[in-house]
């Protein structure tokens, strides 16, 4: 069993009862009220009419025995079996058709909640959970859950039709009966004492699928960068590790679960023997009739099967349980990010202030440290350090992505907890290190924040950078598919793209963390133009690695160890001779270098980037 401990579970996993399991579950059909009424009824029928088919045929074999019999009377009970076949018909096609509907409305809503949850948990859940395990629990998980639920309705069918044959039983033959009630406790003690150790390995097995999931995701979506470094192998093996593991998992759980059909398909055997024998000797005696010895037998199977199907479907039982007790963990795993009030937003000036806020990671992580800023409404600050300063934990903090511990954090001198976070962001526009484009036209990546926006305003603002010329690199214009994540086009014409975004939306409060890719002077210069159009509009914080960047903001906030240690603007720190003169010989002006060399090329008819 240690194996089965040794596999990854995620950090807001919780278990939760059966019961609760139960009752969470009947919350999602209280909507299905009317059809789960038809359903009932459906059951009724079907477990009604099926129950009746032995008992007329054991009635129509001792009436064969009967020579005074009316002719009529032998036809009776064959009309009498395809009436019950005809209505067992019926109750079918109603129950098959109504369940699939109230099932997938359940499953539809089911999934939505995951979705919703997963959508609206802070990036630090993301920063310490697989997005790819995720995705299994919404998919997999809910379409498991689904099948549960199927499973358990033709049980309900079949317990109904066992205790209306109980009921019949009794009635004809008390002593008969006590030989195949006799059989339940046993079968029954068996399916208890297997659900536990059912549970547990259903639980790996997807515990094992959703490790399988996330190595697969992780390899596509870094396809690029594997072959790049000749990495095939390696992604390989990583890919064959889960896969054995999830391999190794299922083989157990197929061991467990093929031992139940034996066990049990020996106990209804021997069942059967003792009902033969007994009941045998006491028609030969003539205690019982033919027909009653007869529909023992048929009824014997009829019976137990819902007993042992209980038994032996325990795995698909647990294994929607599981699903369910996954899918739940997710909707109910609790935000970071707690907003204190639910304030609208209608307009905001875009002034932003720091007071003494303390931020950190984790626990042993402190990332900020008291520390204190002011910024006015439409001003321009660029923050620089290096690697590990904070730079990006500010910027994540204004757009509210995560939860500061200590101090407070105002936006137009309101608690920005106290906001309606939707109605907050509206307001802000974030272009993050690496633009993130979706699948589809440049022109749909332009409007992703604004669909209202037209394409003639689009065309309007994206003719304000370079004259439009960065347009004439595209084969569709405005129309040409990015691919996915903007495959299709280059670092600069992303950032381009990423930067239109933010154009059309006219935020109060512009984000920037400035991409490390090195571009050409011309996309440098087009990449500038956007940016001083989004400046002159909002207060803008700018995680900044270009030297244009630096220079053009009015002021310049110097970082380290998640503190500030010098501001200014360009010349003011450059004359100080300080942390930013020193960042500023190291590496902006050797990078200016480069730009004025670039420059020289292409002047010179080289070529920049394509």
């Amino acid at each position: 069993m240690g194996f089965l401990s040794g596999l990854n579970a995620e950090a807001y996993d919780r278990k939760y009862s059966d019961r609760t399991l139960a009752r969470r579950s009947a919350s999602y059909f209280r909507t299905q009220t009317r059809r789960l009424a038809i359903l009932s009824i459906a059951l009724l029928m079907l477990s009604l009419s099926s129950a009746a088919i032995p008992v007329f045929v054991s009635r129509g074999i001792d009436q064969l025995g009967n020579t005074n019999a009316p002719l009529g009377q032998y036809f009776l009970a064959p009309a009498v079996v395809l009436l019950a076949g005809i209505l067992w018909w019926l109750g079918n096609a109603i129950n098959r058709r109504g369940s699939a509907r109230a099932i997938n409305d359940v499953m539809l809503q089911l999934r939505t909640d995951a979705f919703s949850a997963a959508v609206h948990h802070d990036l630090s859940f993301y920063d310490e959970l697989s997005s790819g395990r995720i995705v299994s629990r919404i998919t997999t998980d809910t379409q498991d859950f689904g099948k549960m639920v199927t499973l358990l309705s033709d049980l309900v069918a079949q317990f109904i039709e066992a205790i209306i044959i109980s009921i019949i039983l009794i009635n004809i033959e008390p002593r008969l009966s006590l030989y195949v009630f006799a059989i339940i406790p046993l079968v029954f003690g068996f399916a208890v004492s297997y659900r536990k150790l059912a549970r547990r390995f259903v639980r790996a097995g997807m515990q094992a699928m959703a490790n399988v999931n996330a190595t697969i995701k992780e390899t596509i979506s870094g396809i690029s960068v594997a072959k790049n470094f000749r990495q095939e192998a390696a992604i390989y093996d990583d890919f064959a590790q889960a896969n054995r593991q999830s391999y190794a998992v299922n083989i157990r759980r197929g061991l467990v679960y093929s031992t139940i059909f034996p066990i049990l398909n020996l106990i209804g055997g021997l069942a059967t023997a003792m009902l033969v024998y007994f009941g045998g000797l006491s028609a030969s005696q003539g205690l019982v009739t033919a027909g009653a010895w007869y529909l023992f037998i048929q009824s014997l199977d009829r019976f137990l099967y819902p007993v042992m199907n209980l038994s032996s479907f325990w795995t698909q039982i647990q294994n929607g349980l599981s699903a369910a007790e996954r899918i739940f963990a997710l909707i109910d795993a609790e935000p970071k990010v707690v907003q204190t009030g639910d304030r609208r937003v209608e307009t905001l000036r875009g002034k932003i202030e720091f007071e003494r806020v303390c931020f950190r990671y984790s626990d042993k992580e402190q990332v900020l440290d008291e520390f204190s800023l002011s910024i006015q409404p439409g001003e321009n600050i660029a923050v620089v350090g290096h690697t590990g300063a904070g730079k990006s934990s500010v910027a994540k903090l204004v757009a509210r992505f995560y939860e500061f511990q200590e101090g407070r954090l105002l936006v137009d001198g309101m608690d920005i907890r106290s906001f309606d976070l939707d109605d907050y962001r509206r307001h802000l526009g974030i272009v993050s290190q690496m633009p993130f484009l979706f699948s589809g036209s440049v022109a749909e990546n332009i409007r992703y924040a604004r669909p209202e926006a037209s394409e003639r305003e689009i065309e309007h603002i994206a003719r304000q950078i370079g004259d439009g010329d960065w347009l004439e690199t595209l084969p569709q214009g405005l129309e040409t598919q990015v691919g996915e994540r903007g495959g299709r086009l280059s670092m600069g014409q992303r950032q381009l793209v990423a930067l239109m975004r933010v154009l059309v939306q006219r935020p109060a409060i512009f984000i920037l963390d400035e991409a490390t890719a090195s571009i050409d002077p011309f996309t440098e210069w087009q990449i500038q133009q956007a940016l001083d159009l989004i400046l002159q509009r909002s207060t803008s914080i700018l995680i900044a690695h270009r030297l244009s960047t630096v220079k053009s903001a009015d002021r310049i906030i110097v970082m380290e160890n998640g503190r500030i240690i010098e501001e200014g603007d360009h010349r003011q720190l450059l004359a100080g001779g300080g942390h930013y003169a020193t960042l500023y010989n190291t590496y902006f002006r050797h990078q200016s270098l480069e730009y004025v060399e670039q420059a020289r090329v292409i002047a010179s008819g080289g070529v920049g980037e394509n």
